[in-house]
């Protein structure tokens, strides 16, 4: 049966909380106590900042939380205005010297302009421990108004931007995020259970494409749902691009990830794209679970071309967008793993609430409780 395409090209989230009352599992038993989740979560965060630092040649940087709204360098998220951020006026000086401030909702154009700022070279990036707000989520078992992102970039050369270069990378963060896994599972030898699989050992790379030829009548969460039933933990490369049914995986910025290049499939297709998430089947929840999405960035001509096809041409006249035309900016790859998203699934919880501190609605927090779900307060 055919079902509508264009419920969740963008905003992500279940929509209702009759549906998330249905989806919340009803056998649900913690592993660890919430002092002992904290401990966790610690070692987690300090192992898996340890291993991207090695694998992808990264240091820590310092990330803003909030930037000038001329700058053009917050995130958008999305290219159909529906994910919009926090705006606030500094009136400063008496209102003689204003400033209009955005909250950030990722740092993924900032980054680039901080490989810049603090002088890497080609193989060098950065990391952050990105905080960020996104007020137009829908508040469910893994989505939060409060994110929380491991969010990196790395310098590349032009011969780096090729989907082999892409594919080598991820293949570097999944090593990282298996590793996190087994090293939490020695630390505290609750996590490993017959209840619970662990995460296979390798990735399943695929195409946006090869996904909707396998599910040509399912709209993206649902094939994504199926796909990962299939192969508990896959990569989805080339979200963006208008797919042979006529929608994009996926609505994706214009401005950051690269979403048009020219690319061909392991099985000789033509197809494009340089960008894409990691997805794997949590078996907690048992439902999709994305934790990380990444690609290889812009340059001057797939800028140009990406805000035609979008019709935001005027976004080139902003400084972030005119470094990148003038090439000014480093030719990069980045991403961000969330953090929050991560712990559950290594933690094995329920819900997000439980292993980080945010606003819920009380509908939800009534809901949870009754399933043995506590979210933190």
């Amino acid at each position: 049966m055919s079902m509508d395409k264009t419920m969740d090209l963008a905003g992500p989230g279940i929509g209702n909380y009759s549906e998330l009352e249905k989806i919340l599992p009803d056998d649900y038993k913690p592993l660890l106590n919430p002092r002992e989740t904290q401990e966790a979560i610690t070692a987690v965060k300090e192992y898996i900042e340890d291993g991207l630092c090695e694998e992808l040649n990264l240091i820590r940087v310092t990330v803003p939380l909030i930037v000038d709204v001329n700058s053009g360098v917050n995130d958008y998220l999305d290219r159909d205005g529906s994910r919009t951020p926090i705006q606030f006026h500094i009136s400063n000086d008496r209102g003689k010297n204003p400033i209009d401030a955005q909250v950030v909702q990722a740092a993924t154009k900032w980054k680039r302009v901080a490989l810049k700022q603090f002088g890497f070279d080609i193989g060098e990036g950065l990391y952050t421990d990105m905080h960020a707000v996104r007020k137009d989520y829908f508040l469910d078992h893994d989505h939060s108004c409060y994110v929380d992102q491991w969010d990196w970039e790395q310098v590349i050369t032009d011969k780096d931007r090729s989907l082999a270069y892409l594919k080598q990378t991820v293949q570097k963060i999944w090593k990282v995020l298996k590793g996190a896994e087994q090293f939490i599972q020695a630390e505290f030898p609750a996590l490993k259970t017959s209840k619970y699989p662990d995460l296979p050992e390798q990735l399943r790379f695929l195409h946006a494409e090869e996904i909707l030829e396998m599910f040509p009548d399912l709209p993206r969460k649902l094939r994504e749902t199926e796909i990962v039933q299939k192969y508990p933990a896959i990569f989805i490369y080339g979200i963006g691009w208008t797919l042979a049914d006529g929608y994009p995986h996926e609505m994706r910025a214009p401005d950051y990830d690269d979403w048009v290049t020219p690319t061909v499939s392991e099985s000789g297709k033509p197809m494009h794209g340089l960008n894409g998430d990691i997805l794997v089947w949590n078996p907690v929840t048992r439902r999709r679970h994305e934790l990380t999405s990444m690609g290889i960035r812009v340059n001057a001509e797939t800028l140009r071309q990406q805000l035609e096809i979008t019709g935001q041409l005027e976004f080139l006249e902003l400084p972030y967008h005119q470094a990148i035309i003038n090439n000014e900016l480093p030719l990069a790859i980045g991403g961000g793993i969330g953090q929050s998203r991560t712990y559950q699934l290594l933690l094995k919880k329920a819900h997000l609430g439980e292993v980080s501190v945010t606003v819920w609605p009380q509908i939800l927090k009534d809901m949870c409780a009754k399933k043995n779900i506590h979210v933190l307060e």
